[in-house]
């Protein structure tokens, strides 16, 4: 029997998209055949988009109790492919034997996980997910959204999912964009909106609602929320911090903690800044109080002095 498939390091990037999901669909489809052996995950990584998720997912994978989802870091079944079944989403995830032997190897327990940045924002992620996975352990990292949403739109513009050739033209075309849309979605759990999973710039900003969406399904305790900027400053705190969350030990090394997919800074203009930090002041005071914590963002801080 061939050996289990997928590894730490993802190269399908290289590779031009059809082949990539031919691939994927490929490794998932032999994986089936044994989906009865594989447990679900132990948590997930919810979001938000552009907030540095990919980084932290390759640092848990240098721990050596910590197991890869297959073939790559996001499965999307609670977002993107609800029609699957759940043994289609067993199939991402290592066997109960594969994980019992590094349980020996290591003399400890074992964890696995996905990381999809969409979930957070997906009006019928929680729910999705506290069905499947109800004592999964949930981690968001969240950044200041205005920044996010900058670095979201120049994102999806390289992709070549957004045609506006300005950033402020983007958001100027958000709201006729989304109208109606998470409603749609909400109405009819199949229906899938470009416009919410590609354009919603300053919408996947507003983490409360999200955030109090989750907990509606998932206790405080199963929850650990990051402050992006925090990440970026001082990963190896931010990292201890997840594995404390995780019931992990200290690695016997430490990652290298090198940024992955970021994209190169570019200047903003003033009046969009100015324009997207007032938006942002109420939506970023009412986090701050339902998580109990300052983020630091300085939307939070400027509102504050206000006050």
């Amino acid at each position: 029997m061939p050996r289990e498939r997928g590894s730490k390091n993802d190269n399908y990037s290289r590779l031009p998209a059809p082949v990539i999901t031919a691939g994927r669909e490929a490794v998932t489809g032999w994986n089936m055949l044994t989906a009865g052996g594989r447990p679900l995950p132990d948590f997930l990584i919810i979001g938000a988009q552009r907030s540095g998720t990919t980084s932290l997912y390759r640092y848990l994978l240098e721990h050596p109790q910590v197991m890869p989802a297959i073939p790559s870091k996001g499965v999307h079944y609670f977002d993107l492919h609800p029609e699957r079944s759940l043994r289609w989403y067993r199939a991402h995830f290592p066997t109960q034997r594969a994980r019992r032997a590094r349980e020996r190897r290591f003399g400890g327990p074992i964890v696995t996980g996905e990381g999809s940045p969409y979930y957070l924002f997906h009006p019928h992620g929680p729910a999705r997910a506290a069905a499947a996975v109800p004592r999964a352990r949930v981690i968001a990292m969240l950044r200041d959204p205005v920044e996010r949403a900058y670095s979201h739109y120049r994102q999806e513009y390289a992709r070549g999912f957004e045609d506006a050739e300005t950033f402020e033209e983007a958001l100027d075309l958000e709201p006729s964009r989304l109208a109606g849309e998470r409603e749609r979605m909400l109405a009819d759990p199949g229906y899938s909106s470009r416009a919410v999973q590609h354009h919603a710039y300053v919408a996947r900003g507003e983490y409360v609602d999200q955030l109090t969406a989750w907990r509606e399904h998932f206790p405080a305790e199963q929850m650990h929320v990051i402050c992006a900027e925090r990440f970026f400053a001082d990963p190896a705190a931010a990292y201890a911090g997840v594995l404390r969350f995780l019931g992990l030990p200290d690695p016997p090394k430490t990652p290298g903690f090198k940024a992955y997919n970021a994209r190169p800074a570019a200047g903003m203009a003033a009046g969009t800044r100015e324009r997207l930090e007032a938006h942002y002041a109420e939506p970023n005071r009412r986090l701050e109080e339902f998580l109990g914590m300052r983020m630091g963002w300085p939307t939070a801080e400027r509102d504050r002095a206000e006050r």
